[in-house]
C-alpha cells in the first residue's frame, strides 16, 4: 500500500475527531482511541490540514470521510486529493513521510484498515472503522 493509502487508512477512524475543533473533541478522542495512535493522527493532520483546507476538493473529501468513515468511495477521493497535494509539494510529502515513519517506529501500523499498536494495549478502545477492539 502506498503512503497516501496507508495514511488515509490510518486517519479514517480519526477524521470525525480531527475535524471537530476544540478541547471537547480531543477529550472524546482520548476516551475512545489509543493514546499513541491519537498523537500520531494529530501530528499527521496538523501537517496536512492547512493544505487540505486550502483546496476545496480536498476539504470536501476529508469531510466526507469524517461523516462516512466506512464509505470506500469517500476514502478513495481523500486518497486522490492527498496524493495530489503531496505530489505538488515535495516538502510536505517529505514531512508527512517522516511523521508516518515516526508513527510506525512507535508501533502504529495499518493492516486492512485496522490500527495495530505495537506493545501492550490495555484500557483502550481502538476504532478501526470496521469494528471496535478493546485492549
Amino acid at each position: 500500500m502506498e503512503l497516501t493509502g496507508q495514511i488515509v487508512a490510518f486517519l479514517t477512524p480519526f477524521m470525525p475527531y480531527l475535524l471537530k475543533a476544540g478541547e471537547s473533541a480531543a477529550q472524546e478522542a482520548g476516551k475512545n482511541l489509543s493514546e499513541e495512535a491519537w498523537a500520531s493522527a494529530k501530528a499527521l493532520w496538523a501537517k496536512l490540514r492547512p493544505k487540505v483546507e486550502a483546496k476545496p476538493a480536498a476539504l470536501e473529501a476529508a469531510q466526507d470521510v469524517a461523516e462516512n468513515p466506512d464509505d470506500e468511495d469517500a476514502q478513495a477521493a481523500l486518497r486522490l486529493q492527498l496524493k495530489k497535494l503531496l505530489n505538488e509539494d515535495p516538502a510536505l510529502a517529505e514531512a508527512v513521510a517522516g511523521l508516518w515513519e515516526q508513527a510506525r517506529a512507535a508501533g502504529v501500523t495499518v493492516v486492512n484498515r485496522s490500527v495495530v499498536i505495537g506493545g501492550r494495549v490495555s484500557g483502550s478502545i481502538i476504532v478501526t472503522g470496521d469494528e471496535n477492539v478493546v485492549g
